[in-house]
């Protein structure tokens, strides 16, 4: 834990000049104030003001008291794009009282819960991002500043990637000087789509890197003449963007995972406790899904079937299914290690401090209540006819944010792990489903404007 003491002269040796002092609303936007360096120990002792009806799934009204942002000192993060700044990540509070409807803040409060069952849960999150150019129309494009990325399977092309290394190596150099330990960088499987791995860590500082991530692809792309989106699907005939989560609960005592098995006879390295969380998993996958998929246009990702006519490169890479498997990539949650899940279906739009509170809730409950996740699934999911996947008895994901969401109202556990922010974020979402559904788009123009 740093003290005050320990990043007062951080900030003096480091040349920073002004904090801004971040937090995510439920949508899990980074929501900034700058204050001058001066105004540190009142950012720790009172908080930086923000009008909570201002912002999205907060649960205030514009007549309630200011939400106060309270840094956190273990979050110190050197801006790279400007030099004299520094990000800290803040928890909110309203009239002195630590506010609930703060996605960290609640993260704070599931962590606690199963801390006190002795386990830590880490994850690494893969954040796949665009790089687009938007024309005089206002429609987007792929950034392709040399004009070579427009093969159909670009997936770790070098000429493809070549126009962008600058922009990944000025990311790349920027992380690791903040202690993250990226090791991998290529391009993805469609055309101007690029993904950044780093290590690790505990779910609360993974949540704030993502974030915090997100903030630099936007300030660093630009320099290069881009816009970095974290849009799931901002091509309909190319592959969506996801973060991938991997994940194994580790015991408070020693450290080390308790996901692993030298013992397990269904040959996949897991623990009896790793196969119950899955389980969890499985049972929730439905509910789950409203958090890890949370806007209209993650559904564009999640799509049934497989082929050319979803994806320029042949497929999606996104599971549609309710599965688990070996390391088998057409799974919702590949075994990618002995005790090493990855859920493959996470989204890019997902606030990762709610996904992961939601996460930790389903698991927990397939472990307090031994729920079997059945044998592994080893077949490619994309080659089997979908009469036979649902005479199979496996469940298929929700195809539509409206169809997680009536999943979400009837399960309280995943409702359970939002705490108040549950029914804030059901009815806010709601909306954006109704407001897409009254949308008039190009493509019923196209189909319909003559049809009779």
């Amino acid at each position: 834990m740093a003290t005050r003491e320990q990043i007062r002269r951080k900030l003096k040796s480091d040349g920073i000049e002004f904090i801004l002092v971040q937090f995510v609303d439920a949508t899990g936007a980074a929501k900034v104030k700058m204050i001058p360096v001066a105004s540190f120990d009142d950012a720790i002792d009172e908080g930086a003001g923000f009008a909570g009806a201002a912002l999205w799934g907060l649960g205030q009204g514009p007549h309630d008291h200011d939400m106060l942002g309270r840094i956190d000192l273990d979050t110190y993060t050197p801006v790279p794009w400007l030099p004299n700044t520094a990000r800290f990540a803040a928890n909110l509070f309203v009239d002195g009282e630590s506010f609930p409807f703060c996605p960290r803040t609640n993260l704070h409060r599931v962590l606690a819960d199963i801390k006190k069952k002795g386990y830590i849960f880490n994850i690494g999150m893969e954040p796949e991002h665009f790089l687009v150019t938007r024309n005089d129309d206002g429609t987007i494009q792929p950034w392709n500043p040399d004009g070579v990325d427009s093969l159909a399977k670009p997936c770790y092309d070098f000429r493809g990637m070549a126009p962008a290394m600058a922009y990944l190596q000025e990311l790349t150099g920027a992380l690791n000087k903040l202690g993250w330990g990226v090791y991998q960088c290529d391009h993805e499987d469609a055309n101007g789509q690029f993904e950044v791995n780093f290590d690790y860590a505990d779910a609360l500082t993974t949540a704030d890197r993502i974030t915090f991530f997100k903030m630099c692809t936007s300030q660093i792309a630009k320099k290069y003449g881009a816009i970095a989106t974290h849009m799931p699907k901002p091509f309909s005939d190319r592959t969506g963007s996801g973060l991938h989560m991997h994940y194994h609960l580790a015991s408070t005592r020693t450290g080390k995972s308790l996901f692993e098995s030298k013992r397990d006879k269904r040959g996949l390295g897991c623990s009896e406790l790793a196969y119950h969380f899955v389980g969890g998993i499985l049972r929730h996958a439905r509910a789950l899904c409203a958090v890890t998929s949370p806007t209209v246009n993650c559904y564009k990702r999640l799509q049934l079937g497989e082929g050319l006519f979803t994806s320029r490169s042949g497929f999606t890479w996104t599971p549609a299914f309710i599965t688990y498997g070996d390391n088998n990539r057409t799974q919702m949650i590949r075994t990618a290690g002995p005790g090493h899940f990855e859920d493959r279906t996470v989204s890019a739009a997902a606030n990762p401090y709610l996904a992961a509170a939601a996460y930790i809730a389903a698991g927990l409950d397939g472990i307090e209540n031994k729920i079997d996740p059945g044998e592994p699934n080893l077949g490619n999911m994309y080659d089997k006819p979908l009469d036979e996947i649902r005479r199979s008895g496996v469940g298929i994901l929700p195809q539509s944010l409206w169809e997680a969401l009536e999943e979400l109202r009837q399960d309280e556990v995943i409702k359970g792990a939002l705490g108040p922010i549950a029914d804030e974020f059901i009815d806010f979402k709601a909306k954006e489903w109704e407001t897409y559904d009254q949308q008039i788009t190009s493509w019923e123009v196209q189909r319909y404007l003559t049809f009779l």
